[in-house]
């Protein structure tokens, strides 16, 4: 088992995250590593491609697909709970398992679970035309 086999829906890592505002400016570095959510692994022949959701502790923008995490849910997910936590939704970095230089092979800060994360990755779906993707492999 590989460090990269607990890299599944649902599941928090950290991750030095590319936000689509920088990659628009030229930037190719994630400023810090952060916590993310991996929304979908989908299994491909020259590695599985993941998408990863930021979260953050800005409060975002009333026009940003966002979703505010509950205390419950912070505590699963190994995020402190004392601080209002929200997922960005509009926006994602895919990277390849494999072929990244930005996964490590640790272990996951913790999880979301089912009940809440399935309905906010179903509502990413439904949007996800409205989404920017930053891809991060290289």
């Amino acid at each position: 088992m590989s460090g990269f086999d607990e890299i599944e829906t649902a599941v928090v890592i950290r991750y030095p995250y590319l936000w689509s505002r920088e990659a628009s400016r030229g930037e190719t570095e994630g400023r810090k590593g952060r916590p993310v959510v991996v929304g979908v692994r989908l299994a491909r022949a020259d590695g599985d491609m993941v998408l990863f959701f930021p979260i953050t502790t800005k409060h975002p923008e009333s026009d940003r697909f966002a979703i505010e995490i509950p205390a419950i849910e912070k505590r699963r997910a190994g995020l402190d709970a004392d601080m209002r936590l929200w997922i960005i939704l509009d926006e994602y970095n895919s990277d390849i398992i494999g072929h990244s230089f930005y996964l490590e092979p640790e272990p996951p800060v913790g999880r979301f679970s089912k009940a809440f994360f399935l309905p906010v990755l179903r509502e990413f779906i439904a949007r996800r035309r409205s989404s920017s993707e930053v891809y991060r492999a290289r």
